[in-house]
């Protein structure tokens, strides 16, 4: 099945689900949905999705997002599983590619702060199990 990535951006606090949360899992549950029915699948039983590391998601926001926008589709009761990627950044002062945690972070080979975030700022739909 194809990747798609869903860029997480601001956060708003609606109830116990950020806002950006839920707007995430609406468009991973409708990636997933078009994708089964391209397939013609009954059923979805698994979803991975992958969390950047400078995603600003939060795990919990998300599994109670995607727990509700699930239902009444055929990924309803499916299993998530989440898996985090660490973040690529490239580094102006010293030329390397490296993996940051954070966004203001300094580069760890020179500590040259100038660092161009190339992955890991995103929450991506790796795979889908089905029946």
């Amino acid at each position: 099945m194809r990747r798609s990535s869903i860029a997480a951006r601001c956060c708003w606090v609606v109830g116990t689900a950020k806002m950006h949360e839920l707007s995430l899992c609406q468009s991973a549950v409708e990636i997933v949905q078009q994708q089964a029915e391209q397939h013609g699948v009954k059923r979805v039983t698994g979803v991975w999705l992958e969390i950047g590391a400078l995603s600003c998601v939060e795990e919990g926001a998300v599994r109670f997002s995607f727990d509700i926008v699930c239902q009444g589709t055929l990924a309803q009761g499916c299993e998530l599983h989440i898996d985090y990627k660490p973040a690529q950044a490239w580094c102006w002062d010293c030329s390397q590619v490296v993996e940051i945690t954070q966004h203001d972070a300094q580069c760890p080979h020179c500590q040259g702060d100038r660092l161009r975030v190339d992955a890991g700022d995103s929450l991506k739909v790796k795979s889908i199990e089905v029946e």
